[in-house]
């Protein structure tokens, strides 16, 4: 039977927990699950024998995270058209998010950026250089020695640096290229989002097989600005939008009378101009944003 003080250590950890399985998975529902799964492990063990709750919850919910990290990439193996994660709500205060570099890890540019690692791999980068551990303490989580750990922290940064450079906009460029974005979509206009977007500006649509959705990346200024004009506006023009933070990111999500039909976030370049549109039209993944 968990007590009082077992069960306050868990939920003090909790956050931290849900943000560690959430981007090794990308998925909200997996890392509520696999956050569950940890409490159970943790209601049951003897509490007397940990020294250290947090860095025994760290360790359980890694591996854990791991294991349906495995089960999740053979699935999106078989995935229909483009795998974009799960809009996550990030509008928490008084918690971890709040620190710079753990925004930066929420950007969906960075988490697809972790789906190219290895498993193990993007964990030893996440327990290092995002939650502060020591290359000790990841190496004990995953059971590999410290040298090992250090190569994989290593193979992962070199990874991330070549494949991706994440930024996180000023709070007003953000609020303009949103506002630009709903008022394309509202009037078929985009002479002034075509000024906010980057020559390469990438738009990658995930519909999971359920709903309509490009199946592959449409690249370039004139491409993107063509297909928001004659497909994204029309469809949108019957509904309505309001601006959320998902993914430390200003976003837009639109509605029709059937519920959230799309979440749009944004990525954006060292110049901040926006080098790539998220278009999430999964249902699946549209359940925990309101």
């Amino acid at each position: 039977m968990t007590s009082d003080k077992s069960l306050c250590a868990f939920e003090k950890a909790r956050p931290m927990l849900m943000g560690l399985a959430y981007r090794l998975l990308g998925s909200t529902a997996e890392a509520e699950d696999v956050v569950q799964e940890t409490y159970l492990s943790w209601s049951s063990a003897s509490h007397d024998d940990i020294s250290n709750a947090e860095a025994w919850l760290t360790t359980v919910c890694t591996r854990k995270a791991l294991d349906q990290l495995k089960t999740a990439r053979k699935k999106r193996e078989n995935y229909v058209g483009m795998w974009l994660p799960e809009p996550l709500h990030t509008t928490t205060q008084d918690t971890p998010e709040d620190r710079v570099e753990l925004s930066e890890s929420l950007t969906m540019a960075f988490l697809l950026v972790m789906e190219r690692l290895a498993p193990k791999e993007r964990a030893a980068f996440l327990l290092r250089e995002v939650f502060s551990s020591s290359y000790e303490e990841v190496a004990d989580i995953l059971e590999v020695t410290p040298a090992s750990c250090r190569k994989l922290v290593s193979r992962a940064k070199a990874n991330i640096q070549q494949k991706s450079q994440r930024f996180v906009a000023p709070a007003e460029k953000q609020r303009e290229m949103v506002h630009a974005f709903q008022s394309a979509l509202e009037t078929g206009e985009t002479s002034q989002l075509s000024q906010l977007l980057a020559a390469d500006v990438a738009l990658l649509s995930d519909g999971g097989g359920k709903v309509n959705a490009i199946p592959k990346p449409l690249v370039g200024l004139e491409q993107v600005l063509g297909f928001i004009d004659k497909a994204i506006s029309p469809a949108a023009s019957s509904g309505r939008a309001w601006v959320e933070e998902l993914n430390a990111c200003l976003s837009l999500v639109t509605v029709d009378g059937g519920g959230i039909v799309t979440t749009f976030t944004f990525g954006y370049d060292q110049e901040m101009k926006v080098n790539a549109i998220y278009a999430q039209r999964n249902p699946d993944k549209l359940s925990a944003v309101h």
